[in-house]
């Protein structure tokens, strides 16, 4: 029994590191993708303006972010059909992170929208995924919004915004679906929803709710022609690069754990590449939410939002965000340029720009087949996997597995068996040595 026990200890003393190692970098991971960023001048507010003749759609945005495709690509397709009057919106008008670092100053408080609108209540509020679901901090959210639904505003939950509704109540009874890594948990705390697997989009009158990251857009173009017509949500999904509009878009199957390829991202890959991202004015929202999704959920890096000379920029539809270095301060092992910004000259020693959307096709498209090809298909097809995003316009490019990540648990194990050999021959008597 103590040979077993010893044992025991020594293979659990040559798991420890990896184990730990793997604990730790993993929670670094998921913790960096919502992590706030310094504290900045906040800029004078610039909203768009106001024609009362229009209906008006808001994107509303927690204290603690929201994921970043979750809030702009339903923002960039509303905005650009030129049919609503949109606004970012939040419990107060200061910076917050969206998924990757990349941090969005809304257009308006809660109390700015109310001036701005007066008794009435915006025709569609888009509720996007946010990291504190469940939690006290989400209350004044909560609150706004089953107000802005009493006075019959529609409602849109992209992903696991669907979260966020049934947290409030106002699912209770309906039809819903969210993320597929989320619905079995939503299911038990959330028990009055009826949950639905399998669908892009569930129309459940004035609610509507999407599973997966990017199928906010199908659930956004499904509002847009119902509020505008077909031919509106037609025109803008081609605007937008989104050629799936129309057709039957398939879900991806439901799993119980992240593949072995994010399992490998997250937790061994202790010295995350730092890349910059440069924001440049006129940038699209779906382009920049393209970067930083892509990046932040396939786990193997870490980002960090940039400009020229990091002042804050507008996008192409008039979103104001805040980078967190200027360009030069920067310390960066990669620079990533969203959009159709060219000829950017990288600070002396620093890395050369790689031109995300440098090809044709839907801007998740591109930036899933550049991370292939900087990374590994393994890691990207999880990524896409995890966004919802259909692979047929995806080109797979590079190395098939994450190699390096894999071999260091491998490494550390092998390691510690040999030191405890080594060990344990040191401390073995010499055959034949008789004591003096």
């Amino acid at each position: 029994m103590r040979t077993v026990l010893k044992w025991f200890a020594l293979v659990v003393a040559v798991l420890a590191v990896p184990a730990v190692g793997a604990a730790v970098a993993a929670l670094s991971a998921f913790g960096a993708l919502y992590s706030p960023g310094p504290d900045r001048p906040v800029p004078a507010a610039a909203p768009p303006g106001h024609d009362p003749a229009k209906p008006t759609a808001v994107v509303v945005v927690g204290d603690r972010g929201a994921v970043v495709s979750d809030t702009l690509a339903p923002y960039e397709i509303l905005a650009a059909t030129g049919r609503f009057n949109v606004y970012t919106v939040a419990p107060h008008r200061e910076p917050k992170p969206l998924t990757g670092g990349l941090d969005l100053l809304p257009d308006l408080s809660f109390a700015d929208l109310a001036t701005r609108l007066g008794a009435k209540a915006p025709d569609l509020v888009v509720v996007p995924a946010l990291p504190d679901v469940g939690e006290p901090s989400t209350e004044p959210v909560k609150t706004w919004l089953r107000a802005q639904a009493a006075h019959g505003a529609k409602l849109l939950s992209v992903c696991n915004g669907g979260g966020v509704l049934a947290s409030t109540g106002l699912l209770d009874g309906r039809l819903a679906t969210a993320h597929w890594l989320k619905l079995d948990a939503f299911a038990g705390d959330y028990p009055a929803v009826h949950w639905v697997r399998g669908q892009r989009f569930v129309d459940d009158g004035d609610v509507v709710t999407t599973a997966g990251i990017l199928s906010g857009i199908d659930g956004t173009l499904h509002w847009v022609e119902r509020l505008a017509g077909r031919a509106v949500a037609a025109d803008v999904a081609k605007a937008v690069g989104w050629t799936r509009y129309g057709t039957a878009v398939p879900v991806h199957p439901p799993a119980s754990m992240p593949d072995a390829a994010a399992i490998v991202n997250a937790a061994f890959r202790w010295q995350p590449d730092e890349i910059g991202v440069l924001l440049a004015d006129g940038v699209g929202e779906i382009e920049l939410a393209s970067v930083f999704d892509t990046e932040g959920q396939s786990l193997s890096s870490r980002t960090l939002a940039v400009s020229a000379d990091g002042a804050p920029i507008r996008s192409r539809h008039g979103l104001t965000f805040v980078p967190r270095a200027a360009l030069a301060a920067a310390d960066l092992d990669r620079l990533l340029v969203p959009g159709a910004t060219r000829g950017v000259t990288p600070p002396p020693g620093g890395p050369a720009p790689e031109y995300v959307h440098d090809r044709p096709g839907f801007a998740y498209d591109t930036a899933v087949s550049a991370l292939s090809r900087r990374t590994d298909v393994a890691t990207a097809r999880w990524t896409a996997k995890v966004l919802e995003l259909p692979v047929d316009g995806v080109v797979f490019e590079g190395r098939a597995w994450p190699w390096l990540p894999t071999a260091l648990p491998i490494a550390l194990v092998l390691l510690g068996a040999a030191a405890i050999v080594v060990v344990r021959r040191v401390r073995a008597p010499r055959a034949g040595r008789r004591p003096s």
